[in-house]
């Protein structure tokens, strides 16, 4: 199979050479339409956040991982880019790595369910610019089918591995019902965000967001539909709030113990929950002596997050597992491919006899008769060819006879003279 890929990813390149070469819907068609006036015949663009990879089959059978790298740096040249931060992958290593991607095992975070989304999204695109057929088909069908079964037979994705969503986690496990709760981020930033996200997510009741840059806040509040409060009145208001999640760049403290102490009797026993995900710390670590606060910092999350990376770790052979059984099938599926013109001739060929003769019949006895004697042959032949052809798909489907099948398909074609018309249904095969 001559499918050729490529891959700049997080594994092979720093971040800001990823970012800079990162593709959006447009770009990636306009590098499509590059890439099919060119030498190949289909293929997929897949970009994300932490991966640029081009797959393709070239018209000519030639497998040429360079032309594709050159293709891409020419559509969007970036400074310092070289061949070398780009992996290279043909044949099966290159679907392995496709089924690897879209099982999340070979990504950034590991378990990364989001990658799978995109596998499907690249693969429409697509589509719909004709660059696809049968057998980039079948791969992404059965690359996505491996994404949802290591979703659902495996933990792979489950548990939380970034201290953001650790923290809502913990919040989650400690109230019943977010949906009556309140939640105040403090901080506006990337860790902030993802925390405001997971949060809103979860069905918080209420959501504010204070951050120094009213802009920003004012930015993070639109997406999780929350409120603003303001950074210099944030003491005043902390008392309201049943969470409090803080993830600032402070060089300082911005609550004390005294403060944080002030706030919970305001509240009358109503429990406060505190996330500290700031380094250094944004809240006195001497809130957790407090009566009535639950607190964590990132000390005791990223306890919870290495072992929940350690979990997602323990699943990496089940996934492993899983690619294996849907490369087998996928090959059992294209090996078959070779044989299915041969039988498709051979049948044609007894259905040709078969009708010759009936039709010599057909005005020589009645309709009833020749109604039995039609539906008697159609019988007889089918148990004619039933073993011949469910022989000649076992060997083509275990991929180790590929010399027995094809002398036995020259050997049906030579016996049978079933001419030369297998051929034509086997060039799509032959160019891939």
């Amino acid at each position: 199979m001559n499918l050729v890929g490529i891959s700049l990813n997080h594994k092979t390149s720093p971040l800001e050479l990823r970012e800079a070469l990162h593709l959006n819907r447009e770009e990636i068609i306009s590098l499509i339409n590059r890439i099919k006036s060119g030498n190949f015949s289909e293929g997929v663009v897949i970009s994300t956040c932490n991966r640029t990879e081009l797959f393709g089959f070239p018209k000519d059978g030639t497998i040429d991982s360079d032309f594709l790298i050159q293709q891409l740096i020419e559509f969007k040249p970036v400074a310092g880019i070289k061949p070398e931060h780009f992996n290279r992958f043909f044949s099966c290593g290159a679907i392995k790595h496709l089924f690897s991607v879209a099982s999340g095992i070979d990504s950034m975070v590991l378990g990364d369910s989001q990658i799978l989304g995109q596998v499907k999204d690249a693969f429409e695109i697509s589509s719909d610019l004709n660059f696809s057929g049968s057998i980039s088909s079948r791969i992404f069908d059965t690359a996505i089918k491996v994404g949802r079964r290591a979703i659902k037979e495996t933990t792979i994705g489950e548990g939380a591995v970034t201290v953001s969503y650790a923290a809502v986690q913990v919040v989650e496990k400690i109230f019943a019902n977010l949906n009556k709760k309140s939640a105040l981020v403090i901080g506006a930033g990337e860790t902030g965000e993802l925390a405001a996200i997971h949060l809103h997510d979860k069905g918080i009741g209420k959501i504010a967001i204070s951050n120094r840059t009213i802009s920003k806040a004012e930015e993070l509040a639109a997406k999780v539909h929350g409120e603003i409060i303001p950074f210099q009145f944030l003491k005043e208001h902390i008392y309201n709030f049943d969470i409090i999640i803080s993830a600032t760049s402070s060089e300082n403290l911005i609550l004390t113990a005294d403060e944080i102490r002030s706030a919970v009797k305001k509240r009358r026993g109503a429990m406060m929950v505190i996330m500290d995900i700031a380094v250094p710390r944004d809240i006195d670590a001497a809130t957790r002596e407090i009566d009535g606060v639950f607190y964590h910092d990132m000390d005791s999350l990223k306890v919870i997050v290495d072992q929940n990376m350690q979990k997602r770790r323990e699943q990496i052979p089940l996934v492993e597992k899983i690619i294996i059984e849907e490369m087998i099938n996928f090959y059992s599926w294209y090996n078959a491919l070779d044989v299915v013109p041969t039988i498709k001739a051979m049948r044609n060929f007894f259905d040709d006899i078969r009708m010759d003769e009936l039709n010599k019949l057909k005005h020589k006895i009645s309709e009833e008769d020749y109604s039995k004697v039609e539906d008697m042959t159609k019988r007889m032949i089918g148990r004619l060819l039933h073993n011949p052809t469910v022989k000649l798909r076992e060997y083509a489907e275990t991929g180790d006879n590929s010399k027995e099948v094809t002398t036995n398909s020259l050997i049906l074609k030579e016996l049978f003279k079933l001419g030369n018309n297998s051929n034509n249904s086997n060039q799509e095969k032959e160019t891939h």
